[in-house]
């Protein structure tokens, strides 16, 4: 039993240092939880509440890259709420069979939005300065994107930030240190709206799931500050190399 702890630990740690960097922290905590006993339904629930301390703390690391941002985090926001509380819902509803599925095809998409993110942006901007209603489609398509996304993590919280970077990197984002922070607000307030959901459903393991709380937690956080010293370019090399490890592994198990 202790040893199921400290690997609960560790696992929180690996996983909050993932999440904060580069995503995909929950391909390591998930699976911890299911090897310590954890039934899937009921530790994917509980990843979510796991996760959710190392997005927070990440957040508040990066607090001084959200500056001057209140209009595009306040739209952000309201859609991960929304988003969010629909994909724990379906969580709840739905059959985790038929979304396990879905989901490498889901990451193999946005592996390629990221790599290939800048390129369609800049064909969407090319695109909207030659048609006067291409820019209002554009905010129409990214905002209904965005929406997608959160359903996509409130349902299953694994690999929700490679996605979410891949959706930035299309909305013209170029900074990795402000595409961290604002990806771990669209997680953060995804698991905090999805946990009060599987709270009502008595849907987490409360015990285990600390463990892997308080790992995540340091782990987030000291991350984070490493990550704004490291140089973008490796950064989001990194990330490429985890959002394929990612779909691989995915397309392994279903």
């Amino acid at each position: 039993m202790i040893l199921d702890f400290v690997l609960l630990f560790v696992a929180g740690i690996i996983g909050g240092i993932l999440n904060s960097i580069a995503g995909g922290g929950s391909f390591v905590t998930f699976p911890a939880l299911v090897f310590v006993g954890v039934p899937p339904l009921i530790a994917n629930a509980t990843n979510t509440f796991a996760s959710c301390g190392g997005y927070l703390s990440g957040v508040y690391a990066f607090k001084d890259k959200l500056k001057n941002r209140p209009q595009e985090l306040f739209l952000i926001i309201i859609c991960s709420l929304v988003g969010g509380g629909g994909g724990a819902y379906l969580l709840l509803n739905t059959s985790e069979s038929v979304f396990q599925q879905a989901v490498p095809w889901l990451l193999l998409f946005a592996t390629l939005l990221f790599i290939f993110g800048a390129q369609a942006n800049a064909l969407l901007k090319s695109y909207a300065e030659k048609n006067r209603y291409a820019t209002r489609f554009r905010l129409l398509f990214l905002s209904i994107t965005l929406l997608a996304i959160c359903i996509y993590g409130g349902f299953f919280n694994a690999g929700l930030g490679i996605i979410v970077l891949s959706y930035l990197t299309l909305c013209g984002h170029s900074d990795m240190n402000v595409m961290n922070a604002i990806k771990l607000v669209v997680s953060s307030t995804v698991s905090l709206i999805a946990i009060f959901l599987f709270v009502l459903s008595d849907s987490i393991a409360w015990v285990e799931g600390t463990f892997v709380l308080v790992g995540t937690l340091l782990g987030g956080y000291f991350s984070a500050h490493i990550s704004m010293r490291v140089s973008q370019q490796y950064t989001r090399r990194l990330v490429i190399i985890m959002s394929i490890i990612i779909t691989l592994y995915f397309f392994y198990i279903t």
